[in-house]
């Protein structure tokens, strides 16, 4: 059984999902058709997606499993405890990943999603890194 996307994940895929890059235009095409299959019961905030490829077109991503985007995730002290990875499957949106390197930093979906705002970024210097 599948749910409609929450509001946090559409939030953090449009965060990640560049505008200005034409495989990830593809990809927010998509965004509105998708539905959640499932979330990790850790609670980091992952999530697997149910799509109906009939109704939007592939990105361009290749065959199989790629990794369409991903973006560091830098608290507002400038550390770097995780990213967000999107992966799609024969150009369709397949999952979210939120990935923690931090065992002194809780990452899951709330922190990504406040960290992935343009008020969050860090100082000069310190730049955001951009998937595919």
């Amino acid at each position: 059984m599948t749910d409609s996307l929450s509001e946090d994940i559409a939030d953090v895929l449009d965060l990640v999902l560049n505008p200005d890059e034409p495989i990830h235009v593809a990809l927010r095409r998509q965004v509105p058709h998708l539905r959640m299959k499932s979330r990790c019961k850790c609670g980091c905030g992952t999530a697997y997606f149910d799509l109906d490829a009939d109704v939007v077109e592939p990105a361009p991503t290749g065959p199989g499993i790629v990794v369409a985007a991903d973006m560091q995730l830098f608290t507002e002290t400038g550390e770097c405890p995780g990213e967000v990875l999107v992966f799609a499957q024969g150009g369709y949106l397949s999952w979210l990943e939120v990935c923690s390197w931090s065992d002194d930093v809780e990452v899951n979906l709330a922190a990504a999603r406040r960290w992935l705002q343009p008020s969050s970024w860090p100082r000069a210097g310190n730049s955001r890194h951009l998937g595919p």
